[in-house]
């Protein structure tokens, strides 16, 4: 199952929704397919234009480890060597914190990552989690 551009769209709209209902710091939303291209992407006005690459990290970090971004921080409190290691690997590209939600189709397989910043991480994967759900997938935190 691949994701559409449509819920895609979906997904940023109703992520950037929440963010305005919870009064949320401006936020930057990204939509990675299962081989971490980037399906769509928007950024809130007053949002700093950094927020790309921090969004992009956070999700392409969950698509190509296969694990959504609070695990990737926990392993990464746990071995950081390991995870600088990967980091390495990939660039520099992984920013393993919350906000990087992992895309799961109905029988477990990874088809893409939902990448939020601009708040506190937590309420990143927040606003993530209501657009993910709005486009009724399913989305591991």
């Amino acid at each position: 199952m691949a994701i559409s551009l449509r819920k895609a769209r979906t997904i940023i709209r109703k992520a950037l929704e929440k963010g305005r209902a919870l009064e949320l710091k401006p936020l930057s939303v990204v939509v990675l397919d299962a081989g971490g291209h980037v399906i769509a992407f928007e950024r809130e006005d007053g949002a700093a234009p950094g927020r790309f690459a921090i969004a992009q990290g956070k999700a392409y970090g969950a698509v190509m480890l296969g694990m959504a971004g609070t695990a990737q921080m926990q392993r990464a409190e746990a071995q950081a060597y390991f995870m600088a290691a990967v980091n390495g690997v990939y660039g520099g590209q992984v920013v393993p914190v919350p906000g990087g939600v992992l895309l799961r189709d109905r029988k477990g397989a990874v088809i893409g990552a939902v990448g939020v910043t601009g708040d506190t991480s937590d309420n990143d994967a927040v606003a993530a989690m209501a657009g993910i759900e709005a486009a009724g997938l399913t989305g591991e935190i």
